[in-house]
């Protein structure tokens, strides 16, 4: 989708009715396809179906999804239920195939050719996509839509959810911004949604679905072309070709023309690895993420300290979060499937106050709250209903609460070994400090790994453990 944005082209028409030929697989009408979802993973799964926003913007007449839509996180709660019928991921893919893979066609032929003489570009994607692709892949099986499109974000993105293209796609499914906000997928100075794997697929399946419908009468090929270049490109294409051409005989952009035989050729190989030289990762037909709900806004740090894994591997799994904290309000985390019950035990019993790391900031001269804010990281509106200000007004000296990016909130959680957490107070100092607490200078800088000369910063927190 990367080449550029989607477009419309209004004369073609919108409501052509579907026809399937032998060699596609058909899009089906929106109801039909709920009830194909509910049955191809049992009633107990109970999956929301996705509603249209009133007010939301349309491209070629695609439905965007709502913000943060409950489907993703309903579908990811029954996950666990689904059976592990198979002996892996792969094994699951392959059974969902539904298009023709033309892999007589030279096109094709020439990306097969190039997979085989670079088996490890395709192991390496394999890998990289772990903990993403029995998501995905279970997205299109709920649907009824081939499992080839599962492999997609291979050639969008090499199934990386940070990826970003100098030409602004953004995520694994490279949306650019106008379609990604068109589509749903909020951004904002906290978040964006291009880069929520959960929230990103259900939009890219909904866009593949509806412009198929809307255009191409069932034509996967067409609707696949349609991703990459745009409808109005792929519409006009087929006016030069005479009419109502295939993908096969119309002339379209160099990069389109190459994006579907390198999918068609793709699914080949994944089909049967041993044949074309492949040898792809064991990841097992089992949930490898699961989705958690915060609660409220939630310090990333934090979070990753209630799952037991590290920040990193938190934010690995949640690039949509572009600041130190999820957003304001009630937000989702992906974490480890195995971490679930871990977090979810551990922020039940988690204080308020730990949910978000706050310093005190003394207003020096020059400042305004707006130059606070944007140097913190919130808006003008934030900054004022913490500080519960009702003007703009402030004075030199002025304590305020900000976010200290600084502080590691999640090490306010007691533990067993007589560790305690002290914020440091404007005014405080070590020597302070350490005979507040009964112990020795010396002593705290060691373990806070500083010197004693070092001077503190209000809203700092510090370790002491037991003198004895």
């Amino acid at each position: 989708m990367h080449q550029q944005d989607l477009r419309t082209d209004g004369q073609m028409a919108a409501d052509t009715p579907c026809r399937v030929t032998p060699t596609q697989a058909p899009f089906r009408p929106a109801r039909l396809r709920h009830l194909i979802r509910l049955a191809s993973l049992g009633a107990t799964l109970c999956l929301m179906p996705l509603t249209a926003s009133a007010n939301s913007a349309m491209v070629s007449g695609v439905s965007p999804t709502s913000e943060y839509q409950r489907a993703p996180l309903n579908f990811m709660e029954a996950v666990d239920a689904i059976p592990a019928h198979y002996d892996d991921v792969w094994e699951r893919l392959r059974a969902g195939y539904q298009l023709q893979q033309d892999t007589g066609r030279p096109r094709v032929r020439k990306w097969i050719s190039w997979y085989q003489e670079h088996p490890h570009h395709v192991e390496r994607i394999a890998e990289q996509a772990r903990p993403w692709i029995r998501y995905v892949t279970l997205r299109t099986e709920a649907r009824g839509l081939p499992a080839e499109l599962a492999l997609l974000p291979f050639i969008e993105s090499a199934y990386d959810p940070d990826a970003a293209h100098p030409g602004g796609a953004t995520g694994m499914w490279q949306f650019m911004p106008r379609t990604g906000d068109a589509m749903g997928l909020t951004r904002n100075r906290w978040y964006d949604g291009r880069k929520d794997v959960l929230l990103s697929t259900d939009a890219a399946l909904d866009y593949l679905e509806t412009q198929g419908e809307r255009w191409y009468d069932g034509d996967w090929e067409l609707a696949l072309a349609a991703y990459n270049a745009g409808a109005g490109t792929v519409n006009r294409a087929r006016r030069r070709a005479g009419g109502d051409e295939d993908y096969w005989n119309i002339k379209l952009p160099n990069e389109t023309m190459e994006y579907v035989p390198k999918l068609l050729a793709l699914a080949a190989v994944i089909r049967d690895p041993e044949e074309y030289g492949l040898s792809l990762p064991k990841i097992d037909d089992r949930p490898e993420i699961a989705a958690v709900e915060t609660g409220g806004q939630l310090d990333l740090s934090t979070a990753a300290k209630l799952a037991g894994i590290s920040e990193d591997e938190l934010r690995a799994l949640n690039p949509a979060y572009k600041r130190w904290a999820t957003t304001p309000g009630d937000s989702s985390l992906v974490i480890p499937a195995t971490a679930r019950d871990t977090f979810l035990s551990q922020l039940a019993t988690l204080p308020e106050k730990a949910r978000q790391s706050w310093a005190s900031y003394r207003v020096k001269r020059g400042d305004t709250l707006s130059v606070i804010a944007r140097r913190s990281g919130l808006t003008l509106s934030e900054l004022k209903q913490k500080n519960r200000l009702s003007g703009n007004t402030i004075r030199i000296g002025q304590a305020l609460m900000v976010p200290d990016r600084g502080a590691s909130v999640a090490t306010q959680l007691a533990s067993a070994n007589g560790e305690k957490k002290v914020l440091v107070k404007s005014g405080d100092s070590l020597s302070l400090i350490a005979a507040r607490h009964n112990v020795s200078t010396r002593q705290l800088a060691r373990w806070n790994k500083l010197s004693s000369a070092d001077y503190l910063r209000p809203g700092q927190m510090l370790t002491l453990y037991s003198a004895n």
